[in-house]
């Protein structure tokens, strides 16, 4: 069990795990603290770990952050992309200017180009002030535009111009206003993907892929997740006014093995249930036990064909295999006779020539069928409709 315990534990933190127990959370999050230090910790803020893949993805920060460059910053959502922008701010000469954010899938598009650009009074219906945007306010210092990839078509080559020629107008003012900005932009779709289909302009992405930075999914630095859970709970136990002493081998295991699709801001937000939760200074397991479902498993249609087939064929047996009249399936479908039968011809239903439907149910096997199946007999084995009458 050692090995899952971080390296920047102190040895009276790896005697409490050895001895069952993951420590206090005093003790393991000041030894992780102790770690950081001389290490940049205030450009660092909040970030929490020491695996390779978080070690790497720092360096690179610390690589990038004193230019200007623009980053690019990918992962999956919940990962911290936010935070390495902040860091990346930190890092710079810019560091005491405006850190300014904009999650652009938070903003409707007919609000969007205003967010970014600003208005003039009067620009549209509804303008009735004239609103700084957010590259004016960033000006000087860092923007960082989080779910890039969300941003419209229509607004994308107004983006790349300020990008490039650092001037933009505002809506509804012919004047062009110059800044000064370092952008850094994040998203978790891939763009490359985005640019193949059309969706997102190969110019805009070749502009915002200077330097891109891609951090590692919380299951790729497991490592970390110790130190992840005793920094939430510290600051969650002091927010509630609550003292946990404890995590138990067993909870601790469940925090390193689980799989964590929603990577740290899902390991952030269980914690907090946990210690809500908590009593007696133990910290309570907040992940769902594995239960062993024994409900037997019904084959369910796939496809849109073999939705299709299902509809008819159960709509056939509550019409009793009558196609055509007012309680026929015909008439229950919505459609005309004629193209029920059609569809069932395509889709290899069949009914007998003179045998009624409730016949068929017992002597499937010695019709014959009508209309014969071109494709997909196996919709009249596997269903048990032998036929339909008109």
């Amino acid at each position: 069990m050692l090995e899952n315990v971080p390296a920047a534990l102190d040895s009276r933190a790896r005697q409490i795990v050895a001895g069952g127990f993951v420590g206090s959370s005093a003790g393991v999050v000041s030894a992780v603290r102790s770690s950081e230090q001389g290490q940049s910790e205030s450009r660092f803020d909040q970030i929490v770990g020491d695996s390779p893949a978080l070690e790497f993805v720092l360096a690179e920060v610390e690589r990038v952050a004193p230019t200007d460059s623009t980053v690019l910053v990918l992962g999956e959502t919940g990962t911290g992309k936010e935070l390495i922008a902040r860091a990346i701010h930190n890092g710079s000469p810019r560091r005491g200017r405006p850190f300014i954010k904009l999650n652009s899938s938070a903003i409707p598009f007919d609000l969007l180009e205003s967010e970014l650009f600003g208005h003039e009074k009067g620009a549209f219906t509804g303008a009735l002030a004239q609103k700084i945007g957010r590259f004016e306010m960033a000006d000087t210092g860092t923007l960082f535009l989080d779910e890039i990839g969300d941003i419209p078509l229509g607004l994308q080559p107004k983006l790349l111009r300020v990008l490039q020629e650092q001037e933009f107008e505002r809506l509804g003012s012919g004047r062009t206003h110059r800044i000064n900005i370092r952008l850094v932009a994040a998203t978790h779709r891939d763009l490359t993907q985005m640019v193949a289909r059309n969706e997102f302009r190969r110019d805009l992405y070749y502009r915002l892929n200077v330097f891109p930075v891609v951090l590692p999914p919380l299951r790729e630095r497991r490592q970390d997740i110790a130190p992840l859970v005793w920094h939430f709970v510290e600051l969650f136990a002091r927010r509630m006014a609550k003292q946990i002493e404890q995590i138990s081998q067993t909870t601790m295991n469940a925090f390193i093995e689980y799989s964590w699709p929603g990577n740290v801001r899902e390991l952030q937000n269980l914690v907090e249930r946990a210690v809500i939760r908590s009593d007696d200074g133990v910290l309570p397991n907040p992940l769902p036990s594995p239960q062993t479902n024994t409900t037997p498993s019904i084959a369910l249609p796939s496809t849109f064909r073999d939705h299709e087939t299902a509809l008819i064929l159960q709509t056939l047996r509550s019409a009793e295999g009558m196609i055509g009249g007012p309680r026929g399936a015909a008439a229950r479908l919505g459609l005309k006779r004629t193209t029920l039968v059609s569809k069932m011809k395509r889709l290899g239903i069949y009914r007998t020539r003179s045998q009624r439907y409730t016949d068929v149910l017992q002597k499937h096997s010695e019709s014959k069928p009508l209309f014969k199946p071109k494709v997909d007999e196996r919709f009249s084995r596997n269903h048990d409709l032998p036929g339909a009458l008109v």
